[in-house]
């Protein structure tokens, strides 16, 4: 299909009144490099219903997609490394569905994070359908690396997925991703052996506790994914501008006030900044009783503290004497289509496929991944487990990852001095407003 009759065909069924729109980050894990693969012999591009014609006519959009299809379908799928037995599964029975099509699906590795930097090294030769993390979804768009959501062949993707995911998927009122999980946020990790339900609303009230008992809380300060949690907790705000530059009020009225509440809290010796591999030992050594983190250290804490493990939305802090809830980064995975596919209806079935309920639910029960639909979120399963329950607790004070690349180093430095109690005794208002110099700084 040629790319200048698909963008007449997608305008066209823009006005068709069968189209889904919405309105518009993240935990670090390994890269992975793309699998090698082996090329799917040469064969004639299949030819398919256009976009337009699937989203004018829903009831028949998947056999006319069939009846349109002439040759055999070309696929290139990348999902992280973690996920590839899962996705493999997921292909097999997508392929058994519709039996009378031919699929060449080829399935490569490529991590979630840095998916985005892998597709816009050739936009035109990256995968039909890759997975990423939603903070990526703004670049993607603008280099036109991800396909617009205009048709629903069999389900509703902005009616039935969660709204914080709806909105990560979507840029300037529409919609250009499928949600695969809503999991990728922090919340409280803690022993309920030492810590009351009670004890875990409030961190001075943890860290009261904690002392007592000779143990420690673990949170990465020096990590501008989790000190934003005390600034937007207290209202002080960053938010993404257009240009790629960020708009931040950490050193506006207040600001001062959770840099000395940061400083009070970590003088303690008992809050202590710390690193996630470094968690990861020191709950299992016992030393670390509670930590601020995400799903993926739940095995680690479920493992040291058994029947006592649990789990609960972030507490509140005192800053100039209120009490502040603090907030957090929620973050998603995405799955997009790249626009630039030789079978563009296909590549957006298969996405919807690999996002749809039943696969979000196996993802699930297969990984310990966290639901974006709302259906499989709210089933018994998802719901008994304690890390997953705490980070849709949470959800409520979170927000999406929106931020400039000149957001991390200043906001990691001013962690590290924090942290260390600001030990060259900087004057507080002067330490925030270089924080946000560099934060907002243009991009060069």
């Amino acid at each position: 299909m040629k790319k200048k009759v698909l963008a007449t065909l997608l305008a066209a069924a823009m006005t068709a009144g069968a189209l889904a729109g919405c309105g518009g980050g993240a935990a670090e894990t390994p890269a992975q490099q793309p699998a090698a693969e082996t090329p799917a012999a040469e064969t004639p591009a299949a030819e398919e219903t256009p976009v337009a014609e699937v989203a004018s006519a829903p009831d028949d959009a998947i056999s006319n997609l069939i009846a349109a299809t002439t040759g055999p379908v070309d696929l290139t799928v990348w999902a992280s490394e973690e996920d590839q037995d899962l996705t493999n599964k997921l292909l097999d029975q997508f392929k058994a569905l519709y039996s009378d099509v031919t699929f060449n699906i080829t399935l490569g590795a490529e991590s979630e994070s840095t998916a985005k930097d892998t597709v816009l090294t050739d936009v035109e030769a990256a995968a039909d359908v890759y997975a990423f993390a939603d903070d990526q979804i703004n670049d993607l768009v603008q280099a036109g690396a991800l396909q617009e959501v205009v048709a629903n062949y069999t389900y509703d993707v902005a009616g039935e997925n969660v709204a914080g995911a709806v909105e990560a998927a979507g840029v300037g009122g529409k919609l250009y991703a499928y949600p695969m999980t809503a999991d990728n946020g922090y919340f409280m990790f803690y022993d309920s052996s030492v810590f009351s339900d009670s004890d875990v609303q409030s961190l001075e009230k943890m860290i009261e506790v904690a002392d007592a008992a000779g143990k420690k809380i673990a949170m990465d300060i020096s990590n501008g994914w989790y000190i934003y949690a005390f600034f937007q907790g207290a209202g002080l705000e960053l938010t993404l501008n257009a240009d790629g530059t960020n708009t931040c009020t950490w050193n506006a009225a207040g600001g001062t006030d959770v840099a000395q509440a940061i400083i009070d809290l970590t003088a303690s010796n008992v809050l202590v900044d710390m690193g996630d591999e470094d968690m990861a030992t020191q709950i299992a050594e016992g030393n670390v009783v509670a930590c601020v983190n995400g799903t993926w250290r739940a095995e680690t804490a479920a493992e040291a503290w058994g029947d006592n493990y649990a789990a609960t939305k972030l507490p509140t802090f005192k800053a100039g004497g209120k009490d502040c809830q603090m907030s957090s980064y929620s973050g998603y995975k995405l799955i997009g289509v790249n626009p630039h596919s030789k079978n563009i209806g296909w590549a957006m079935l298969l996405a919807e496929y690999l996002t749809n309920e039943d696969s979000q639910k196996a993802r699930f029960e297969a990984r310990g991944l966290g639901p974006a639909n709302s259906a499989a979120a709210a089933s018994d399963a998802v719901q008994s487990n304690p890390a997953i329950a705490a980070l849709a607790e949470q959800a409520a004070y979170a927000t999406p990852q929106r931020v400039g690349g000149n957001f991390w180093s200043p906001a990691e430095t001013l962690g590290q001095i924090l942290a260390s109690g600001n030990p060259d005794g900087t004057d507080l208002q002067e330490l925030l407003d270089t924080t946000v110099e560099g934060i907002t700084a243009p991009i060069e």
